[in-house]
């Protein structure tokens, strides 16, 4: 291909593209496809020689298409939202053009010297204390284990980068038992063994219980282990409950306990003011991280990790092979060190034409509209007889389930949600996920789409009630 083609074909897919964005919430939601269905259609062997982008084109919209969940239709009310908007699309494809690998300042001084600004401006937007300071990971799994390699160094006084665990010492870490799983996972990672992950239990609201957080570190102690990390949660997968971040944040004071606050969804809400109480007490945290690829429309993948202390987080990553070193590296950051890949893309620029398109208050006005369909719908669904709602809903997550007035057997109940979830997905229409809350089988609907608006809502919850209606005439 060469650059004439390579500009005609450029437009075809700008084309399609910006069809896409119109038509995307005509697609059926989830495909109809059964496993094994698009690899059936894949040849089994690579082609020897080259092939046309026009029947590498054909092969995408028939045969991928037909087999994509379509994530930015505003019927996708499942799991938190993954959201793209136009000026974050255009920025990724610049990226894609310049193919910088943003690993130091040397290798691409604008993208280092961008991100840092980036970070800025979001610390202030959300309100974050000035002694944090932010770098782009990819994922809030990643930067969750950032910051528990962190904590890792700083209780063993960085004694397991050169030799390894001290074996005759136990660390344990603590979170809530609806904290995300990826927790599980990075505490498993970072070597820390899963059975001294120690899940606290919660309240009414799902929130962690600070009093036996305390219990729970205060027994570790007892017995002779090492209390290294507590994972706080503002807007658990589950419910979006809020743990209590003030007195977490006391007892990890008191104790001398590493902090990190998974905001990785619901910290975007921080943009507005009023939302800010969920934030009371995280001066006390050491780290802090949120996904604008979630809800800030800026598309997959941007995480937004955020630590007090820079030089742990230095000391935790840096290594300096010969082939690294650069006349600048005293004067400048080299992000190369603030994570675990050495290789980095260039994502702060997405971020840029995100905020300075949308504007602060363009982003505001989205998420109060989003929180504010979501009240609309829990009201709705407070009204209707046939129908409860599971958790408080805090933000734009509403966890509920059918339960019909003459249905008191939890194990029917559980079986007939479970069927109405089937039955949505397997309409196409709308696209919902589910989770369990104190055993009992729960739908999810979340309100966070780019595009939504209240038709779109009003749709799904007369899909729902349709469907859910069937199910008992």
């Amino acid at each position: 291909m060469d650059n004439n083609k390579f500009r005609e074909h450029a437009h075809q897919l700008v084309d399609w593209m910006a069809d896409y964005f119109e038509e995307v919430e005509d697609y059926p939601v989830k495909p109809d496809v059964q496993p094994g269905e698009i690899l059936k259609q894949l040849p089994d062997e690579a082609p020897v020689q080259g092939e046309s982008f026009e029947a590498m084109f054909q092969d995408f919209k028939h045969t991928i298409i037909p087999g994509m969940t379509h994530w930015e239709s505003p019927n996708f009310m499942g799991y938190f939202p993954a959201n793209k908007s136009y000026p974050s699309v255009l920025a990724e494809m610049l990226t894609a053009t310049l193919g910088a690998q943003c690993m130091s300042w040397l290798t691409s001084p604008a993208a280092t010297e961008l991100e840092e600004q980036m970070m800025e401006w979001l610390r202030k937007a959300i309100g974050l204390p000035e002694p944090f300071t932010g770098v782009i990971q990819s994922t809030a799994s990643t930067s969750t284990l950032c910051a528990l390699l962190m904590a890792r160094e700083q209780i063993t006084d960085f004694e397991v980068n050169e030799t390894g665990f001290p074996k005759d010492e136990t660390f344990t870490i603590y979170c809530s038992s609806e904290t995300h799983s990826s927790i599980e996972k990075d505490v498993k990672i970072a070597g820390f063994g899963r059975q001294n992950l120690r899940k606290i239990p919660v309240n009414n609201k799902y929130a962690m219980k600070p009093k036996a957080l305390e219990e729970a570190i205060r027994e570790d102690l007892e017995n002779g282990c090492k209390p290294a990390a507590v994972v706080a949660t503002i807007g658990t997968t589950g419910s979006t409950a809020i743990d209590p971040l003030k007195e977490i944040g006391q007892i990890c004071s008191r104790y001398d306990v590493f902090l990190h606050v998974d905001a990785a969804y619901a910290g975007t809400a921080l943009l507005l003011p009023e939302m800010r109480w969920m934030n009371e007490g995280i001066e006390h945290a050491d780290s802090f991280v949120f996904n604008p690829h979630k809800w800030m429309f800026t598309n997959f993948d941007c995480s937004a990790f955020y630590v007090q202390d820079e030089a742990l987080l230095v000391r935790t990553f840096e290594i300096m092979p010969e082939y690294l070193k650069t006349p600048e590296d005293q004067r400048v950051k080299n992000y190369r060190d603030w994570g675990i890949p050495l290789g980095r893309r260039f994502r702060a620029l997405k971020l840029w034409f995100v905020i300075r398109s949308f504007g602060l208050d363009g982003l505001r006005k989205k998420i109060r509209h989003h929180i504010s369909l979501s009240k609309s719908l829990t009201e709705e669904i407070e009204q209707n007889d046939d129908f409860e709602l599971m958790a408080p809903v805090p933000l734009n997550a509403i966890c509920f389930r059918f339960h019909p007035l003459y249905i008191d057997d939890e194990k029917k109940l559980n079986e007939l949600n479970e069927k109405l979830l089937n039955q949505i997905q397997e309409s196409g229409k709308l696209f919902l996920t589910h989770t369990k809350l104190d055993g009992k089988y729960t739908i999810r609907i979340v309100m966070g789409n780019t595009n939504l608006e209240k038709q779109h809502v009003d749709n799904a919850w007369k899909l729902i009630r349709k469907i859910a209606e069937s199910l008992i005439s």
